[in-house]
């Protein structure tokens, strides 16, 4: 399976404007967005109408008003789905279907939706694979890419930063070692940018290792190893700890040695988690540290589990095309773990070593 990401300039929504085709066309449709053509609808909401559509079936009985002059879960969604997709709240966002709404209107259907998704779409729409079948496919998923890294593969790990304005309390524990304000979310995903698994809790201070050790996927892996299960394995870079279920390098090995190409086939069977953050971020541009939210650290987090969510229904529905991959400063300098493996792990990736690179 190939996946090809088209390019989608969204400089645009850095002056929060249309070009003057999509100007004349919500002009013209400022009653029914969805009666845009295909490509616009997706410009603006970055899905497809049937795909709202689902959305808004999924979610009215929780976001229908009470009132007559009550906001209709269709506008409330796409609300929320437009500032997602460019992280402002002012026009386009605030003025669409031919009505004016507040700062104060947007950011409430913005909680209202945020939250809606959270409750009922993201623990069916980003799911660790917890059974054997969901395991096995998992593993047979991974060992089908291009990169398949070593049998028993069923997943890929990382943290990355989304900014957050300064919080009033504990304003130090927010400030990452790129010295602004975030909370580190750690994902999980597969060879094809499928997200498996999202922690958005932790502040911005805290260390990849740290948000590992804390993780309810990490237990479930070392329940998995200690019930018998020893050839299920995640990958991740440097800064986490070599364990017996999750697979980290090995610095300053000889060039073609076995070590090295192990070194060289884990970098690449990685590679999707980072392509992952510059696509999410592309896509929903909330996410984007150009685009700091305007919310505290506990709202932020199901932000990015409602992003994770679209982002995982558009894979569904392979839409590719529209998204510009945000470039990350992703340096690892303060990001090594330094603790020492153990007799087990270390006795796990030599057996790797001699089964798969020698």
């Amino acid at each position: 399976m190939a996946f090809e990401y088209l390019a989608y300039d969204l400089s645009q929504d850095e002056e929060v404007s249309y070009p003057s085709s999509l100007d004349r066309s919500l002009r013209r449709e400022a009653e029914d967005p969805f009666h845009l053509d295909a490509t616009e609808f997706r410009q603006l909401y970055r899905l497809t109408p049937d795909l709202v559509e689902e959305i808004v079936s999924q979610l009215d009985s929780q976001l229908k008003g009470r009132r007559i002059t009550a906001l209709s879960t269709e506008k409330q969604v796409l609300t929320a789905l437009r500032f997602f997709a460019t992280g402002c709240y002012q026009r386009p966002v605030g003025e669409q279907w031919g009505i004016s709404m507040s700062q104060s209107s947007v950011s409430r259907c913005i909680h209202r939706v945020t939250d809606a998704i959270n409750r009922s779409m993201f623990p069916a729409k980003v799911r660790f694979p917890m059974t054997q079948i969901e395991r096995q496919a998992a593993k047979e998923i991974f060992a089908s890419s291009s990169s398949p890294f070593v049998g028993g593969t069923i997943g890929a790990i990382d943290c990355t930063h989304v900014s957050i304005m300064s919080p009033k309390t504990h304003e130090e524990a927010y400030v990452n070692h790129h010295g602004y304000h975030s909370i580190n979310v750690q994902m999980i995903c597969d060879p094809y940018l499928k997200i498996l698994a999202v922690n958005a809790k932790y502040p911005g201070a805290r260390h990849d290792s740290f948000i590992w050790s804390s993780s309810t996927v990490r237990r479930v892996m070392q329940r998995s190893f200690e019930s018998g299960n020893h050839n299920m394995f995640l990958i991740g870079d440097s800064g986490y700890p070599l364990e017996p279920w999750l697979m980290t390098p090995l610095p300053n090995q000889p060039q073609g040695s076995p070590k090295f190409r192990y070194n060289e086939a884990l970098c690449k069977a990685r590679n999707p988690v980072e392509r992952l953050f510059g696509v999410l971020k592309g896509t929903w541009r909330c996410l984007s540290q150009q685009r700091t939210l305007l919310y505290d650290a506990g709202f932020t987090g199901r932000i990015v589990n409602a992003c994770s969510v679209l982002h995982n229904i558009r894979l569904g529905d392979q839409i590719y095309e529209l998204e510009q991959e945000f470039l990350e400063n992703r340096t690892n300098t303060a990001n090594f773990n330094h603790e020492a493996p153990s007799s087990t792990a270390k006795r796990v990736q030599d057996r790797l070593i001699a089964n798969y690179f020698t």
